[in-house]
């Protein structure tokens, strides 16, 4: 279930990188074993993107919060029902948190007639096209990073962002010490933040 301590405003910098096969793989483990390690994953890279969404909509802060809140509510109840064959896991959000946002403009102007400026500014069912290129500049830039790892540091990355093994089970997977698994993820994590603070 949700966690009181997952906010809007949770950093970015907790989950260093976020491609599509890791969120596939994250909404799946919440769909399927409602992992509230995946769900924590997902919201501190989703969160702030979408109340960024939303408040360049022209939504004031606190219904952003609320409304993001809501979108990733939505997920963690409906993540069996995404399917990576009809499009990218951040489509799917970002449909969500624009649906979410229209249905406020109706509950706040039912009664306003439809003219065609106030229809602009409803988005389309179209894939935002800022959030498509967020999307490739990140999956861009951090392929590049994954290449420039050296192998240990890349295997230790792999198994626990693209498998979501806990360190535990990764040092007893590899034989290595615990600290030394900790140690290469934490070289790999600063490598791939740096990597993507430029994005921000």
């Amino acid at each position: 279930m949700l966690s009181a301590n997952f906010t809007a405003r949770s950093p970015l910098w907790a989950i260093p990188v976020m491609t599509a096969a890791s969120m596939t793989n994250l909404l799946s483990l919440i769909a399927r074993d409602r992992s509230d390690a995946a769900f924590r994953r997902l919201f501190e890279e989703y969160g702030p993107r979408v109340r960024s969404f939303m408040l360049r909509q022209g939504v004031d802060a606190d219904v952003a919060d609320d409304l993001t809140q809501e979108t990733l509510t939505i997920v963690w109840q409906k993540a069996a029902l995404y399917s990576p064959e009809k499009g990218a896991a951040s489509t799917w959000i970002f449909t969500i948190a624009r649906n979410l946002r229209i249905d406020r403009i109706r509950q706040q102007r039912p009664w306003q007639e439809l003219t065609d400026q106030f229809a602009s500014s409803i988005p389309s069912d179209m894939p935002l096209p800022d959030v498509q290129l967020d999307e490739q500049q990140r999956e861009t830039r951090v392929r590049a990073v994954l290449a420039e790892l050296p192998a240990d540091q890349l295997e230790a990355v792999r198994l626990a962002f693209m498998d979501g093994l806990p360190h535990s089970e990764i040092a007893e997977k590899l034989g290595l010490p615990l600290g030394t698994v900790k140690s290469r993820i934490r070289l790999a994590y600063n490598k791939l933040r740096s990597a993507l603070e430029d994005l921000r």
